[in-house]
């Protein structure tokens, strides 16, 4: 099992069932559209970034990989960051995910 963040591994404890309703949302969301795995997470990259949760952009950047996206398909999810919401914004997930 992969580690996970400290305040997640706190928040599992505490409220299991809520945690358990929560991870439900994910899987149902993928179902509903025509969007493969990895443009799933090349649009969340983008999305959390933009959001500047930065433990998200981590775990979303791994899962792009495992999906079989490319560093340059990484990194374009990241840039498209700036038209948006500026190059701050874009820098702050860059620094965390090491890109």
């Amino acid at each position: 099992m992969k580690e996970v963040p400290g305040l997640y591994a706190e928040f599992r404890m505490k409220f299991p069932e809520i945690l358990e309703q929560n991870e439900r949302v994910g899987p149902d969301g993928a179902r509903v559209g025509p969007l493969d795995e990895k443009t799933r997470a090349l649009v969340k990259i983008g999305i959390a970034a933009a959001s500047l949760h930065l433990t998200s952009v981590t775990t979303q950047v791994a899962r792009a990989r495992e999906a079989g996206a490319t560093e340059d398909e990484i990194m374009h999810a990241m840039l498209l960051v700036i038209p948006t919401c500026g190059f701050p914004t874009f820098m702050q997930p860059t620094a965390v995910s090491g890109e």
